[in-house]
């Protein structure tokens, strides 16, 4: 949310600092004096994402965002697929974000972020988010949860589904981010199906609160100690 949780997060061992602004949901979007000094504290060779917001099928708005976003610097451009009726829908507003981030730095990527839980807000389903990505050409098919409440990622969808979607999504040439109120614990089993990026806020904030706790290095530090552990006991079992 801020400088201070960028500084405990970079501490702590994260690979991907990622700014949002979770007052305005999920995936809310951040001010762009935020996001540009976060990258500014943040060493090169840690990324740093941003997230557009909820967004409302208008590609104009949100491809001008996009090209916003680009110049502060990020190396990921999330755009939370909220407000589309139709696959094609999401498809072309896509394509468009793609094209103004990367006319303006070829390297961005661009994250096409679906909801496991879309059935509560009229969303997309969540297993064609890896086959939407993939037609609008963009690098990263991921899953959230819309709706932040006791519930996350695997009371929606099965192992077996977010199987589906980590190797459909593979099989695209896309990257894998899996997120939605992810426990510690719930780390071993998201690396073991094989996602690329996995996102949490609430496990590592103060109190467990994603809006009201804050970020701390010790909670940081326990999710990359996990993590650790997880790559561990796959080596050894090879």
């Amino acid at each position: 949310m801020n400088e201070k949780e960028a500084s405990e997060a970079i501490a702590g061992g994260a690979d991907i600092i990622d700014v949002k602004n979770p007052s305005e949901g999920p995936l809310g979007a951040n001010f762009p004096w935020v996001i540009k000094r976060i990258r500014e504290i943040t060493p090169k060779n840690i990324k740093v994402s941003c997230t557009l917001g909820e967004v409302p099928n208008l590609p104009g708005s949100i491809s001008l965002a996009a090209l916003g976003a680009a110049t502060l610097g990020v190396d990921f451009i999330k755009v939370g697929l909220h407000g589309f009726k139709t696959s094609q829908e999401a498809i072309c507003l896509l394509q468009n974000v793609n094209r103004a981030a990367k006319e303006y730095n070829p390297f961005i990527k661009v994250v096409a972020a679906g909801y496991a839980d879309a059935e509560r807000v009229g969303g997309l389903d969540p297993l064609l988010i890896s086959e939407i990505a993939s037609k609008a050409q963009v690098d990263v098919a991921m899953l959230d949860t819309a709706v932040k409440d006791n519930k996350n990622l695997f009371n929606f969808l099965t192992g077996l589904q977010l199987q589906k979607f980590v190797d459909s999504a593979h099989k695209f040439g896309l990257e894998v981010a899996l997120a939605g109120s992810l426990r510690i614990q719930d780390l071993p089993v998201v690396y073991g199906l094989g996602a690329d990026i996995a996102g949490f806020r609430g496990a590592v904030c103060t109190n467990n609160d994603r809006v009201k706790g804050e970020i701390t290095e010790q909670k940081v530090r326990e999710l990359v100690e996990t993590l650790k552990k997880s790559e561990q006991k796959v080596n050894k079992s090879a």
